[in-house]
């Protein structure tokens, strides 16, 4: 019997919330239908420092796009990370299908690390080593080549919307205009327009040891941006390569270099840290790619017509975020989601369910104490069997009648004690012949009788016909309580003592009568039969008693060996049962932090309401089933023997069952709304006047999706000039929420809305989309202004060499 650690269960007890919350998003038992990107989609990161982003955009793209299987991923790092062998990385590539990670060779002594001159370095490196040109080629024709292999998936073929992903301060963006122009130029001879979006995270929250250079490289990087971003923008280089070496030119005419420059921080706009950091904006960089490339469906515009709220135009955000100056406008998002606690929920239910067949497990059976006792073959009768036989079968008495005798006169015999007279027949003779006749192959046939675990297995046996009856009791019943079958064994064990005592004073008062006094037939003048019929009587009254004391002792021989057994049987089945305990507390607290984790409001009343829904679908299914669906083969089974396998057995089981009988009935699939309000009020009586509305709880809900929402970003100034905002909801617009947000706020809205139409039911979601700012309105601009002069001013240099001058001046 193996038990894993907390960790383990709770491990895997996340897995199963985390696939349970999957199953919802991927339509499932609440028919959540996902969105579907309408033209292919390549997301491109450069930087070492962003590469915990991919893995997080994938899985969001994976688990809310129709065809997110078929975008591909491509990160551009360095080999300065070390493998697992501890040896630099070559340069080169590596994939799993989707996501391709392609490594520059710009290190093993080529840049030297710390250094004063790090970005212009890695920019010299690149477009000194053909090599580094020539694979990064490959690379890209080989992702392109396979975004072709996925053209099924997407309704057209003539687009491809290219989103690129860097960190502020990654030394690697230094080569943004090179990567970005070799994808482009290389995905042109595949599709007819590429659009190509800049999504910039900047890191505050982190800059603690190495905020001074971090920020430095971070404002060089953004005076960069605003001359890739200016309207008079030029490129040019040899990036091109063909297979036999030849360079080829690739031109960028002048106009900014992407279609729109996101700015995502890990501080919002209130200056306030966002939970999870920097890494949260994969959401918001999903949902603007969804926004931008969605499919539309022919039913579902994806606008609220009541309301005049279009689908997102790129074109019209873009002239909206213009400045009157024709100077380029940033742009920045937010995101807020409020959905069903799918993960709370499944380890809610799960509890409630292990916890109610817990109770089923601790029930006791209406029986009386000899019926215990008859389970671990205990009763009278069942003793009595196991004594029967223990005692040679034959007559005792006859078979020592034969014992050779000492030449002694009936008359010297009659004044001794029957002990004295004994010793002169016999010397030690009888009690050799007892002991080597009689004790000796009684204590044989117990050591038979009492081999260890005898009371286990036939408790185990007992088990079998009484399946109800299962380590709970045992534990229970083998505990010195009173009313338990070890204080009736224990009281067997007394009585039974007492008898042995009372039959050793026998014996003693026996042996200690005199010859004279007994009361056998005498012969005149015959002093060989009188010593004869003295044997038989000694016989009778000695070594009838002994052999009574001897069942006597073996008897209660056995019995402590019952006990002592029935004290291992409470150990083993105390330490199944607080196993069985702990685990019902590993799934109480998993789901307690799993709702801690939610947010406060939406996470409200998940133990206390589906701790009812639970008891509920529990009632409504044994009223159809029977009460013991739970323990047949195909579900639970025998819980006593599945706890024995170790909890990873008996929790796999577990989730299994809760999965297929719990999770997807009819209770669990309301709407969101619906689920919440019910929620909210569970814990209310009846008529009282603290009750949730529905237009209570959508009030509370559309708040807080706005106060969540807060743009991710710090501008120096909250109402800049040309501030614009656009914000959409992600959602069944047929909903009654959904109806309700549209509307709210109708005739005071400076915003532009629109709702962007998924067939769900288990939540909303709002991207609040603001732009029209420039770099030098962010907070970290201007923070960083002192130390970037700082670290020029002492011998660092930041941009490629011959940039400077063609840079903005600081402002």
């Amino acid at each position: 019997m193996e038990f894993n650690s907390n960790n383990t269960l709770k491990r895997d007890l996340e897995k199963y919330a985390a696939q349970y919350a999957i199953e919802q998003e991927r339509q499932g038992s609440l028919g959540d239908g996902r969105s579907s990107i309408h033209y292919p989609a390549l997301f491109l990161f450069v930087g070492d420092l962003v590469a915990p982003a991919v893995s997080a955009v994938q899985e969001i793209n994976r688990l809310k796009w129709d065809n997110g299987d078929g975008v591909v991923y491509i990160q551009i790092g360095t080999d300065d990370q070390e493998t697992g062998s501890g040896e630099p990385r070559k340069g080169g590539s590596s994939d799993d299908g989707q996501v391709t990670l392609h490594r520059l060779p710009l290190s093993a002594g080529q840049i030297e690390r710390p250094s004063k001159t790090r970005r212009k370095d890695v920019h010299r490196s690149f477009h000194e080593s053909d090599q580094a040109l020539f694979d990064l080629n490959r690379t890209l024709r080989r992702v392109s080549n396979r975004i072709a292999e996925y053209g099924r998936l997407y309704s057209s073929f003539d687009r491809i919307y290219v989103t690129v992903v860097t960190r502020a301060d990654d030394p690697l963006n230094v080569l943004l205009p090179e990567l970005t122009k070799l994808t482009e130029i290389i995905l042109s001879q595949a599709f007819k327009s590429v659009q190509t979006d800049l999504h910039v995270l900047v890191s505050e929250m982190e800059q603690v040891d190495s905020f001074g250079y971090a920020s430095a490289v971070g404002l060089a990087f953004l005076r960069e941006l605003d001359y890739m971003q200016s309207l008079d923008y030029t490129f040019s280089g040899n990036l091109l390569v063909t297979e036999d070496g030849i360079s080829i030119p690739v031109t960028h005419h002048a106009s900014p270099l992407y279609d729109l420059v996101y700015l995502l921080s890990d501080k919002n706009e209130r200056g306030t840290g966002v939970p999870g950091g920097w890494i949260e904006n994969a959401e918001i960089i999903c949902r603007i790619c969804l926004l931008k490339n969605r499919k539309q469906d022919a039913n579902h515009s994806g606008t609220v017509s009541s309301t005049g709220a279009n689908t997102y135009n790129n074109t019209s955000f873009k002239n909206n975020i213009r400045t009157t100056s024709d100077q380029h406008g940033y742009a920045s998002a937010g995101f807020a989601e409020i959905r069903r606690p799918n993960k709370p929920i499944a380890l809610a239910v799960l509890y409630h369910m292990y916890r109610y067949l817990l109770a089923r497990m601790r029930q006791e059976p209406d029986w009386s104490i000899k019926d215990k006792l008859a389970f671990f073959g205990l009763d009278a009768a069942s003793v009595e069997r196991k004594v029967e036989g223990l005692l040679p079968g034959e007559d005792l008495v006859s078979g020592m009648s034969g014992i050779m005798t000492h030449n002694v006169s009936f008359s010297d015999l009659k004044p001794l004690s029957l002990r004295e007279a004994e010793k002169a027949l016999f010397g030690q003779g009888a009690e050799a012949y007892f002991r080597d006749n009689v004790v000796r192959l009684v204590e044989e046939r117990v050591r038979e009788r009492s081999s260890g675990g005898s009371l286990r297995r036939q408790a185990e046996q007992s088990r079998a016909e009484h399946p109800e009856v299962g380590y709970f009791q045992w534990a229970a019943w083998s505990e010195n309580e009173p009313g338990s079958v070890r204080e009736a064994l224990l009281g067997l064990i007394r009585d039974k003592s007492m008898q042995l005592e009372s039959a050793r004073a026998l014996l003693e008062q026996r042996q200690q009568e005199r010859v004279e006094d007994q009361s056998f037939k005498r012969a005149l003048f015959r002093d060989k039969q009188n010593v004869r019929n003295l044997i038989d009587c000694m016989l009778e009254r000695v070594y009838v008693p002994k052999v009574e004391l001897l069942r006597l002792e073996n008897e209660l021989h056995l019995l402590r060996i019952y006990d002592t057994e029935m004290e291992e049987l409470h150990r083993y089945s105390r330490h199944v049962t607080a196993a069985l305990e702990a685990l019902e507390r590993t799934l109480r607290e998993t789901a307690a932090q799993s709702i801690a984790a939610a947010d406060e409001y939406i996470g409200q009343n998940v133990m206390e309401y589906y701790g009812k829904v639970t008891e509920e679908l529990i009632i409504d299914l044994e009223a159809k089933r029977g009460r013991d669906v739970w323990f047949e083969d195909r579900y639970m089974g025998d819980m006593n023997r599945l706890a024995t396998e170790g909890d990873d057995r008996l929790l796999k089981r577990l989730m299994e069952v809760c999965h297929s009988l719990l999770l997807t009935a009819e209770p669990l699939r309301l709407p969101f709304e619906e689920e919440l309000l019910q929620r909210a009020n569970v814990t209310i009586a009846y008529g009282d006047k603290d009750v949730l509305t529905r237009d209570d709880l959508f009030r509370r809900l559309y708040h807080t999706l706005e106060d969540q929402a807060v743009v991710r970003v710090r501008v120096f100034d909250y109402t800049q000039e040309h501030r614009y905002e656009e914000k959409y909801f992600f959602g069944d617009h047929h909903s009654a929420f959904m109806n309700y947000a549209a509307h709210a706020e109708e005739t005071s809205r400076i915003y532009k809305l629109g709702v962007v139409y998924e067939e769900r039911s288990s939540g909303v979601e709002k991207l609040n989309l603001m732009g029209g700012f420039h770099l030098e309105d962010l907070m970290v601009y201007r923070n960083g202004k002192v130390y970037y002069e700082s670290y020029t001013e002492n011998g660092y240099e930041l941009h490629p060499a011959g940039l400077v001058e063609k840079l903005s001046p600081i402002r």
